[in-house]
């Protein structure tokens, strides 16, 4: 017997509430970000790449099988109520996850009082980011880390100790630090510890937050910083 797909939305599956997916729409790719821009007496287009994917919505097509009012109410109201980007699964890519809201409507097709079938579409962040770069890497020395994708990757980096570290091509630089750690997240841009901001103790020397680019990024731990954790975000599309 052939397993039944499903989707995981901020951690709870798609299968409590009865509901099975088919895989139709789950392979699209994001459209790249360009302006496009024509100049009187010249052939051919200016392109200016903003250097971004937008979103993407992703249809999942779906049913109930059994229950199909209770079902289909216990979901529409676990869905509404979810705020933001969660996070999103589904068996068709199970190396992977999306950061995915849901917007509505769900309108659904009852079939005999007993099932139903619907379309589940989610606003969906560009990325599909890969579960290995949720694994943390450590160096207590200088190192490299190798980016096996073809984008660049917006780390989470913890820098232990004060002084200058080196990832990839930047440097971050941090003075005062009194805490265990100084915590950065590249992809939001800020400095933090717990619920602590730490921006006032980070200096990026290089003018830019890190970015690990494809191939291998050199990890610098320059004196007086002790350990660098670094969670990498690998990502495809």
């Amino acid at each position: 017997m052939r397993p039944f797909h499903y989707f995981v939305f901020d951690v709870k599956s798609s299968l409590d509430f009865g509901v099975r997916i088919s895989g139709d729409g789950v392979y699209s790719s994001p459209k790249r970000d360009y302006e496009i821009q024509s100049v009187p007496g010249r052939s051919g287009d200016l392109v200016f790449d903003n250097n971004r994917f937008e979103n993407i919505s992703l249809t999942y097509p779906a049913g109930i099988v059994k229950n199909f009012r209770d079902n289909v109410a216990a979901l529409r109201s676990f869905l509404l109520t979810r705020t933001g980007y969660r996070r999103l699964e589904d068996t068709y890519h199970p190396e992977e996850y999306r950061l995915a809201l849901f917007e509505g409507p769900l309108s659904v097709k009852e079939i005999g009082n007993i099932a139903g079938q619907f379309d589940i579409t989610f606003n969906c962040k560009p990325q599909r980011f890969l579960k290995s770069g949720e694994k943390t890497y450590t160096f207590t020395a200088n190192g490299e880390i190798r980016n096996n994708t073809l984008f660049p990757a917006k780390p989470r980096i913890l820098i232990y100790g004060n002084g200058t570290a080196g990832i990839g091509q930047k440097t971050i630089e941090v003075k005062g630090n009194t805490y265990p750690y100084v915590e950065v997240d590249c992809e939001t841009m800020d400095a933090f510890y717990g619920a602590t901001n730490c921006n006032s103790m980070i200096s990026l020397t290089s003018g830019d937050f890190p970015v690990l680019n494809p191939g291998d990024n050199g990890i610098t731990l320059g004196k007086g910083i002790t350990k660098i954790e670094l969670i990498p975000r690998w990502w495809i599309v």
